[in-house]
């Protein structure tokens, strides 16, 4: 019988890379938070053209992520082989890929314009988001290539320079946008154009960091050697595990903002209400995703010693972490939702009433909700650990809006549910993705791939 001492040794390690990824990906957030609030700040016309222009770059930027996050399974199962030359290999051709989708993306950001006037925006914010995307578009390398050394570092289980490198960026974020955005000691006033030239800047420092640290700490991988030359092989190894990946991300956002705009035709106070709850959960997922990418860690490294039980137990105790913070939100969700809705409101607004006893009741919904979305990213690493990403894409989009996006619309919008019936088609669409996946892991790598069996493992 299994007790918990055997399952200790994993659940350490699987904390240990999870809360460095978890702290990264919130002070990730916060970076961009300070963006939104500096610009808050300098005016209304230059807020909205922020928001609309970094909702574009995330979009197309998620995408091409997808070949920087493939890297991480190969990645940690080449180390977990002592294959040097195999971890170098994956991951000069994640530069190579990430670079060259990249670059396809420079178009749309440098003419941005009209694709923001298409999307229903006013003249002024497309042309001011035009101006943020043609600056901050170049930006899109070093941030890729951010991405391909925290897949790197993490498959090696250095999560902890990934936290204290994001959140180091914070600073300098601020006072870059200090100065160029609002022109103080006698830096040039650039509005937007500011907040564009910081974030390139922080990326590029962020990168250079990370990568003098990579350089440094594991010289036998000489990542930069030869980094020109191309391998064939390799390169449609990441191809063809990441762009499941990405499409993936994409699927689940389009997801969100497709309820976003269900509710836009239900009513403001309901849309009102849909992001304050959305801002919440979000900032507990990321949790739940720092938990799943070090589950797709401890897969890797599985998979590299074809262990079976390892797997398993990796599966197992990266559910039951995910688990345990679910507890933890639900308790928190139910016992002071208005201490949450009121931080997001200003209690002079005209509809304050309103969206407070509206964002109440979703968050009691978005308690349910958490369980079903922190099921179906926790499945999603584990799969990815063991390089199983084309099925699962295949199953998430169709929980996603071949289920969630239709029961959303139906119960919303033609059954006249409202929020609630959007909400309660997103824990479905969910809760289904949560299903299939789990049923494939635990019946497909889980049970025993051919590289894994239990007489392998003694």
């Amino acid at each position: 019988m299994s007790t918990f001492t055997e399952y200790r040794p994993e659940a350490k390690a699987m904390l240990g890379l999870a809360l460095p990824l978890a702290g990264s990906l919130v002070a990730q957030v916060a970076l961009g938070a300070t963006d939104t609030l500096m610009m808050g700040r300098y005016g209304v016309p230059e807020l909205a053209a922020l928001t609309v222009a970094t909702s574009f770059f995330f979009i197309l930027f998620l995408a091409v992520s997808g070949f920087a996050w493939a890297a991480l399974p190969l990645i940690a199962e080449a180390a977990e082989k002592g294959d040097d030359q195999q971890v170098r290999r994956v991951t000069r051709m994640s530069f190579w890929l990430v670079t060259a989708f990249g670059t396809l993306c420079i178009v749309p950001f440098w003419f941005a314009r009209p694709v923001l006037m298409a999307a229903g925006q006013e003249p002024e914010i497309a042309q001011l988001g035009q101006d943020y995307l043609r600056i901050a578009c170049w930006g899109i390398f070093p941030q890729l290539w951010i991405m391909t050394l925290k897949s790197y570092l993490s498959a090696l289980e250095r999560t902890g320079v990934v936290l204290w490198v994001t959140v180091s960026a914070i600073l300098p974020n601020v006072a870059i946008n200090y100065l160029l955005i609002f022109g103080n000691f006698g830096a040039p006033e650039l509005g937007v154009r500011g907040a564009a030239v910081a974030t390139l800047l922080v990326g590029i420092g962020t990168f250079l960091a990370m990568m003098i640290y990579a350089l440094r700490q594991f010289p036998q991988h000489t990542l930069l050697q030869r980094i020109w030359r191309p391998d064939p092989q390799i390169l449609v190894r990441v191809f063809k595990l990441g762009w499941p990946i990405a499409l993936t991300s994409v699927s689940e956002v389009g997801l969100f903002t497709a309820s976003a705009l269900l509710m836009g035709i239900i009513g403001t106070v309901e849309l009102a209400a849909h992001g304050i709850v959305l801002n919440i959960t979000s900032l507990t997922f990321v949790v739940h995703l720092g938990i799943s990418q070090a589950a797709t860690v401890r897969g890797g490294r599985a998979l590299g010693r074809a262990s079976l039980p390892d797997l398993r137990c990796a599966g197992l105790v990266a559910t039951a972490l995910s688990l345990g913070f679910v507890f933890i939100t639900v308790c928190v969700f139910l016992g002071a939702p208005e201490t949450l809705i009121r931080a997001f409101l200003e209690p002079t607004e005209a509809e304050f009433d309103a969206v407070l006893a509206m964002g109440i009741f979703l968050l009691g919904m978005a308690a349910l909700f958490q369980l079903v979305d922190a099921a179906q990213v926790i499945a999603l690493g584990l799969l990815r650990g063991v390089q199983d990403t084309q099925v699962p894409m295949y199953m998430a989009a169709f929980s996603y809006w071949g289920v969630g996006l239709p029961v959303a619309a139906g119960l919303g919008i033609y059954a006249g549910l409202g929020a609630v019936g959007v909400w309660s088609g997103l824990s479905v669409g969910l809760a289904v993705a949560a299903a299939l996946l789990m049923y494939r892991f635990w019946t497909g790598p889980a049970k025993g791939l051919p590289e894994m069996s239990e007489a392998e493992n003694g």
